[in-house]
């Protein structure tokens, strides 16, 4: 019996003595796993964007761009994001769009400017794209619909062009999981309330495009994500009974005649 009690102790203080050796070990060090990721996040990135800059018609202009960054600004002070990681960049386009790309790139479309009534609309969804990037959305959404090893393939295949073309479409035209399009839009709602900007526009914009009996497929950013009268209720919910303040980015003159300026782009 002693001997039996013996064996019992000498393997459950083997079992303990592996374990506690495997948890020492850092398996994501040891295979460099994070480390081939992000090179191919990276890689993915710059792929994708080289070919909308190849096939897009960008814009360039000075007041246009740093228009823009003066409404992110506010969004990335208040929430301890680096702003100077965001590669930010203005597309020529009537689609009402925006949509995050791998390596931190951020995509706007000039008709989703034009299309915003107010200024925190507009930050609303730069904010909801943000979140997609700090939360690692876009990766989770590509491993899940084009698959880990083909994104590792095509970061240093010969093929890169092809599947640019195809992560690009999967990106500006598909909907995230409800889950991730909900976590984004909260996400960007509590940006904004810390940096002191009323979500409410946000939450007017979803719904009024939802409910345009001429909603066509261009508008990209509304139609093409789940249930958007769905997502106004429940960011309305969200902010209901909050102190919500109304702190406004740019003067109505320089919203105004950022549009207008977009618009003639």
């Amino acid at each position: 019996m002693k001997k039996i009690v013996l064996q019992a102790i000498a393997i459950v203080g083997t079992f303990f003595l592996i374990w506690f050796g495997f948890s020492q070990i850092d398996f994501m060090k040891l295979f460099k796993v994070k480390e081939r990721t992000q090179n191919m996040e990276h890689k993915l990135g710059d792929m994708i964007w080289n070919q909308l800059e190849d096939t897009e018609d960008i814009v360039y202009n000075d007041t246009i761009t740093k228009s823009l960054d003066k409404l992110l600004k506010p969004l990335c002070d208040a929430n301890n994001i680096d702003q100077d990681s965001l590669k930010v960049h203005i597309i020529k386009k009537d689609e009402i769009n925006a949509f995050a790309l791998p390596n931190n790139h951020l995509v706007v479309y000039t008709g989703l400017i034009e299309d915003c009534k107010k200024q925190e609309a507009l930050q609303g969804v730069l904010g909801h794209e943000i979140a997609h990037i700090e939360r690692n959305h876009v990766m989770k959404k590509l491993s899940k619909e084009i698959g880990y090893s083909v994104l590792l393939t095509a970061a240093g295949g010969s093929k890169g062009g092809q599947m640019a073309r195809e992560i690009l479409k999967t990106l500006s035209s598909s909907a995230y999981d409800r889950s991730l399009e909900k976590e984004a839009d909260i996400t960007s709602v509590k940006y904004m309330m810390e940096a002191d900007i009323n979500p409410r526009p946000m939450a007017d914009f979803m719904y009024q495009m939802a409910q345009d009996s001429q909603i066509s497929k261009s508008m990209y950013w509304i139609a093409d994500h789940p249930e958007s009268e769905e997502r106004a209720k429940y960011i309305l919910e969200y902010i209901k009974g909050k102190d919500i303040k109304n702190k406004q980015t740019l003067s109505e003159k320089d919203w105004n005649n950022f549009k207008e300026l977009v618009g003639k782009e």
